[in-house]
């Protein structure tokens, strides 16, 4: 796990009764969701203000849902960062809409995503998938890239189904508007209860989870269009030692000449792919990283249950 180091949070760590009852805090669980690329993680890793979600300029690039905590004022908002909302056939991806739908169903509040040049029929798709009606507000996305005449006409286009929301807030992660401002206005529609996490906490995934999502990172800034989809990544071994890391991972293809773009020539891009998540680990745990990667082929992983079940992703 990784903890949160910001000062003015860690001194509600010594209060203990805002993780054991105190009926004046506010805890609760909200969904990220929108199309793929749509922005989802690198808003999290913003209001958080830590880099914990794997970010990628290429679509689909987060696969399962994942636990990111912030804290504000007396609010404790458990973020669950989840695929891009998208239908295709291959199995990897039918889970993948499967996580989201999953969040979308067990929350208490969701966020949808919708950048500002999206078209309307993404926030429609959305409304279908909602099938429990669960509350949820917009944050309209990347409002730096346009004018503010389209700014306020997309408003307009979404005052259509003022009804079916709880608010709409124009954000750019970039300039102008706060974290705080955000996570005040997602406090209000989460309830009253006490923390259901230690204050301490920024995320509840597992060091071996994240080890592997930083390497699959690296993939998909070191690597074509094609091979990412067609990648995963095993973490078979950690050594952790007083001054370093030792991590033993796979990197998991399904054809040959994947296995050879991963290598790259003379091994330059396994290299790449390598230094790029090192750095990241290091910079995370404060330690020196040691990591050791090979690539095997495991033909039409992302069609077969039973490959995909190994690599922990479970179809219903």
């Amino acid at each position: 796990m990784i903890k949160n180091h910001n000062e003015d949070n860690s001194k509600k760590i010594d209060d203990k009764s805002t993780f054991q009852g105190d009926c004046t805090t506010k805890s609760g669980f909200v969904a990220v969701v929108g199309r793929p690329n749509a922005g989802k993680s690198s808003l999290l890793n913003w209001l958080v203000g830590e880099k914990i979600a794997m970010v990628s300029h290429k679509a689909n690039a987060t696969r399962r849902r994942s636990k990111i905590i912030a804290l504000h004022k007396n609010s404790q908002i458990i973020f669950i960062d989840t695929p891009g909302i998208h239908e295709q056939e291959r199995l990897l991806n039918q889970f993948m809409l499967d996580e989201a739908l999953k969040a979308m169903g067990d929350c208490d509040l969701i966020i949808f995503l919708s950048p500002v040049t999206d078209k309307i029929h993404h926030y429609l798709d959305f409304l279908e998938k909602n099938s429990k009606n669960t509350p949820h507000m917009i944050l309209l996305t990347k409002t730096d890239q346009v004018s503010n005449e389209k700014v306020l006409k997309k408003i307009m286009e979404f005052s259509k189904y003022q009804d079916k929301f709880l608010s709409l807030i124009p954000i750019s992660i970039k300039k102008g508007i706060s974290q705080d401002y955000i996570l005040g206005e997602i406090s209000k529609y989460i309830p009253k209860h006490p923390y259901l996490y230690d204050p301490q906490i920024l995320t509840t995934e597992n060091m071996r989870d994240i080890y592997k999502e930083y390497i699959r990172e690296s993939i998909f800034e070191n690597t074509s269009e094609e091979i990412p989809y067609f990648a995963d990544v095993v973490i078979d071994g950690i050594e952790e030692k007083e001054d370093i890391e030792c991590i033993d991972a796979n990197i998991i293809v399904e054809k040959k000449s994947q296995k050879g773009i991963i290598i790259g020539k003379n091994g330059q891009t396994l290299k790449r792919i390598g230094k790029n998540a090192r750095e990241k680990i290091e910079k995370i745990i404060n330690k020196k990283v040691f990591l050791k990667i090979f690539v095997t082929i495991k033909p039409g992983w992302s069609q077969n249950k039973d490959l995909l079940k190994k690599l922990g992703y479970i179809l219903d």
